[in-house]
């Protein structure tokens, strides 16, 4: 973690190793007020989006077999090393991002309560009773995760944006690839290190940096993504709207 003056170099996470891209590139990170470096960010190749995917692939073999009751209780966890690590995460995020401390603070910590909140409804998925047509008969329906998700988020909210996609998919049994923003890196990969902190098994949540359009153009249409969530621009969602009609 950085101390409020230092800015750390934000590495990848893939099945559960926090890591450097495999050709060794780097992304600089510029203070919004200055234009000043004061970081990079690893970029991720084909070989890591590769190992990312493989590793997503077997981690939701692991969490969607976890019981409901035991995703909340790791969820209820990373909220809490959330809220203990706020100070030092909010100074990352005006670092990167710009906004004023106070408002970081207050990002961080609201993630935290949304995190909470999805750890509550992991609890509660609950399925339905259908009256039959026949006696003798009985319907039920159950909700089961649907398979890997692959999250883009943008800048402005570097913890908000991701929290929500992320805590979802976690509560819902899904394992996830989160593409975070290049600019704001740091922030939302310490909220992933709460996560991990807490037990969340290797592979159930990977972060990956890199060329936008790289990443969404190679991760949407393939076969182990069984679904995706973007935050952005209404043009860059019809595109990646169209990558996905092919699965």
């Amino acid at each position: 973690m950085a101390d409020g003056k230092t800015y750390p170099n934000t590495q990848l996470l893939i099945d559960g190793e926090w890591r450097d891209g495999v050709e060794g590139r780097t992304i600089p990170v510029l203070d919004p007020a200055t234009g000043e470096k004061i970081g990079t960010v690893a970029h991720a190749t084909r070989a890591d989006l590769d190992a990312a995917l493989a590793a997503v692939d077997r981690g939701f073999k692991v969490w969607r077999a976890t019981s409901a009751y035991e995703r909340s209780k790791v969820m209820r966890k990373a909220a809490e090393l959330l809220r203990k690590r706020a100070g030092e995460i909010a100074k990352m995020m005006t670092r990167e991002q710009g906004k004023p401390v106070g408002e970081a603070t207050m990002e961080v910590m609201a993630g935290a309560d949304i995190i909470d909140w999805f750890a509550e409804e992991a609890r509660r998925t609950y399925g339905q009773i259908i009256p039959a047509r026949m006696p003798g008969v009985t319907q039920m329906a159950f909700k089961l995760p649907v398979g890997p998700v692959a999250a883009f988020t943008p800048w402005n909210f570097p913890i908000n944006q991701v929290v929500r996609k992320l805590s979802a998919a976690i509560a819902a049994g899904c394992s996830i690839i989160v593409k975070a923003p290049e600019e704001t890196p740091a922030s939302p990969a310490e909220l992933i290190r709460a996560f991990v902190d807490a037990g969340v098994p290797a592979g159930v949540i990977n972060l990956v940096y890199g060329v936008p359009a790289e990443i969404s153009e190679y991760l949407i249409p393939h076969p182990v993504i069984r679904k995706i969530s973007f935050t952005g621009s209404t043009p860059v969602g019809k595109q990646l709207a169209a990558l996905a009609r092919s699965t």
